[in-house]
């Protein structure tokens, strides 16, 4: 997780205005005819495909990998069974967190001599609960332990010792032990499909390279990837796990030095210490498996030269998508072509208390980004997948706006709703289009289709909401939009379940306001809150005897709808 700046927290206290508009209400209507011509002409949403066509590869790129806190709260029993969950509807395959090597991991200590003395008792048992889900670990080799840190609390409530080792001999050391020990537990074909990253976005010293600097984290990256494939040289490592992409620096030098007012959307982004990292890489000979950096759409304020500092510009709702292009170009043409790019951290914000996190608003920005991005890199991963998370202290309610796919009382959130959608979708792309994707699955050949609303007239993401009336705002705002779907060539009378979710339908935190917002919910509501969650709009349709399906919806602002064959 990014720490957040001074400039950063200014910019949240001004949420980007939203224009209220009408909501209004899905309605689906079966082998109707299709609107008239001009009718939401820029705006509606149209899939059509035959059934039986040819489609393409479609990888579920963004349930391969998704985040959590730290290592120590994986013991925890609210966070084994929400990660029980996430895996089970939302597909996720890795499971990536930060403090492997914190002291509160109890994994290094040294004698009266300064000896290493090693324990992977709590690993093993965190490893081990996470692979019989059928979740493997994305292993961030990081922090320093106490003993081999120059430099305690550097960040969070937890007090991690984000500091370079200062025993780069002894660090080698403890991760060789590590990797030799899950190697020795879990069987060399098993770790062979895990991923060793080199630490936590160490271009913020503050926060997680006190001490640091670039060279440093270059000479870390050299002895933790030589001692890694040590063990076994088909080990996968990768780095450099830095935060974030920044304006392309020359690109704003020159507009700035122009002394004419300037739009930042047109300025290029670029990730922060990639090329540096590539070239160093190539130049010492080292292995880089895959690239991994944190592409939030920042929120961080850009001040606009000759203006009041309050003046601050957001980036575009597609910056995501256009920085995974960047990347993608950037690693094609570079000395590792065939490197993957996981994406370790993403989400709206860095904020860790931002109430669109748990918004209906949310859950449509995760569908957009992540479809409107198929085949640019090989994973996306969110960060986190619980609320059971522990960076500060500011999270006194049940929405609180914390990262979590869930919340504390296991409330799943429509982010959660989308990855669950979004996993519900075949292999084989048949249509697809600004705001929906037509799929079949390559063995069953059923039909499976998803369309989102994030409305037009939002041109930036997701602003960051400070407070539940900020979000609340979001989730009224916006304009419908007319979607239709028709597939031909599918059996008679094939049954299909459209699944909607929407303000009336499976948006817990709208169902706890009605509540009156309790803090805390008492045990039953709790369990209704629960039962809201989950109740999303079902309604079963019927191809025609032809094999013919037309499906028209009016879509409110911020909805999701899933269209899955029986």
């Amino acid at each position: 997780m990014r720490s957040v700046g001074t400039a950063f927290r200014r910019g949240l206290a001004r949420v980007s205005d939203c224009l209220a508009m009408l909501f209004l209400l899905a309605t689906v209507s079966v082998a109707q005819p299709p609107a008239a011509q001009g009718t939401a002409a820029d705006t509606s949403i149209n899939l059509k495909a035959n059934a039986a066509a040819e489609g393409k590869p479609l990888v579920h790129f963004w349930s391969k990998v998704v985040g959590a806190g730290r290592a120590n709260e994986g013991l925890r029993s609210t966070w084994q069974e929400e990660l029980a969950m996430a895996a089970k509807y939302g597909g996720f395959q890795y499971v990536r967190f930060h403090g492997i090597f914190q002291d509160d991991m109890f994994i290094y200590r040294e004698d009266a001599q300064g000896n290493p003395i090693y324990n992977f008792q709590y690993v093993d048992d965190i490893y081990d609960r996470m692979l019989a889900m059928g979740v493997r670990p994305f292993v961030e080799l990081s922090f320093s332990p106490g003993p081999l840190s120059p430099v305690h609390n550097t960040t969070f409530w937890w007090r991690a010792d984000g500091s370079p080792p200062s025993d780069y001999g002894k660090w080698a050391g403890l991760v060789h032990a590590f990797v030799q020990h899950c190697v020795d537990r879990y069987g060399i074909d098993e770790v062979r499909q895990w991923y060793f990253e080199v630490w936590n976005e160490p271009n913020l010293y503050e926060s997680f390279f006190r001490g640091g600097s670039q060279q440093k984290y270059f000479e870390l990256y050299k002895i933790t990837a030589q001692t890694v494939k040590a063990v076994d040289p088909r080990l996968r490592v990768g780095g450099p796990a830095t935060s974030n992409f920044n304006m392309d620096d020359d690109a704003l030098k020159k507009a700035q030095a122009s002394g004419k007012p300037f739009d930042p959307f047109s300025i290029p982004w670029r990730p922060v210490w990639v090329t540096d990292f590539l070239n160093y890489c190539h130049e010492n000979n080292l292995p880089v498996d895959f690239v991994s950096t944190h592409p939030y759409p920042q929120d961080f304020a850009i001040d606009q030269p000759g203006t009041p500092e309050q003046q601050h510009y957001r980036r575009s709702i597609d910056a995501t998508r256009d920085d995974l292009r960047t990347l993608r170009t950037m690693i094609d043409h570079s000395s590792y072509p065939k490197a993957e790019i996981q994406l370790t951290e993403w989400n709206s914000s860095p904020s860790p208390t931002d109430h669109s996190h748990d918004s209906l608003a949310g859950g449509a920005f995760v569908a957009k980004t992540n479809l409107e991005s198929i085949g640019l890199v090989d994973s996306l991963s969110y960060w986190v997948f619980t609320d059971v998370f522990e960076e500060n202290r500011n999270t006194d309610s049940i929405f609180h706006g914390g990262f979590g796919l869930i919340n504390y009382q296991e409330i799943v959130k429509p982010a959660f709703q989308a990855y669950r959608f979004m996993n519900e979708l075949g292999d084989q792309t048949l249509a697809q289009a600004p705001g929906g994707i037509l799929t079949r699955f390559s063995t069953s050949g059923r039909i499976a289709a998803m369309a989102y609303n994030y409305p037009p007239e939002m041109q930036v993401s997701l602003p960051v909401s400070t407070t539940l009336e900020a979000a609340d705002a979001i989730d009224n705002s916006g304009s419908a939009r007319e979607f239709t779907l028709d597939v031909s060539h599918l059996p008679a009378g094939a049954s299909f379940v459209i699944e909607t979710l929407d303000r009336q339908h499976g948006d817990p935190v709208a169902a706890w306001e009605a509540m009156g917002k309790p803090e805390p919910p008492n045990k039953q509501q709790t369990e209704i809150l629960r039962k809201e969650a989950w109740n999303t709009r079902k309604e079963i349709v019927r191809a025609d005897s032809e094999g013919n399906l037309h499906i028209r919806t009016s879509l409110p602002a911020w909805a999701l709808v899933s269209i899955r064959q029986m």
